[in-house]
């Protein structure tokens, strides 16, 4: 058995380059939106999997490819659920859960923004 700390206030050079959101499915809106990881348990495409994932500032749009708890560990990200208008903006601390198939537009607010989240397919 295994216990992980997760850092708060953890910075993209800490993670892997990823490419950018496109490379992951994400429709980009505004900025190069760069993706950064760093998985702490399983893989991507594992039924359950966790990691660190950030980005550079921009817009972006994603439609939920599973269903995911986050909290954010450095940065600011306003999430809208473009399925119902509801629009939220999470700082560090803040957590959300997300079911598998939302679309969701993300704004980076901030020069980065790093989560941590729970993946489960």
């Amino acid at each position: 058995m295994t216990l992980t700390a997760l850092k708060h206030n953890i910075q993209l050079g800490e993670l892997d380059a990823w490419g950018t959101v496109a490379d992951l499915g994400s429709e980009i809106l505004e900025g190069e939106v760069r993706a950064f990881g760093k998985m702490t348990f399983g893989a991507p495409t594992d039924a359950l999997s966790s990691a660190y994932f950030g980005t550079t500032q921009g817009r972006f749009r994603m439609v939920y490819p599973f269903n995911e708890q986050a909290t954010v560990m450095t940065g600011q990200v306003r999430l809208t659920d473009e399925s119902t208008g509801q629009s939220t903006l999470y700082k560090v601390g803040d957590s959300w859960f997300v079911t598998k198939g939302t679309p969701v537009l993300w704004e980076v607010l901030s020069e980065s923004f790093v989560k941590h989240y729970l993946a489960v397919a």
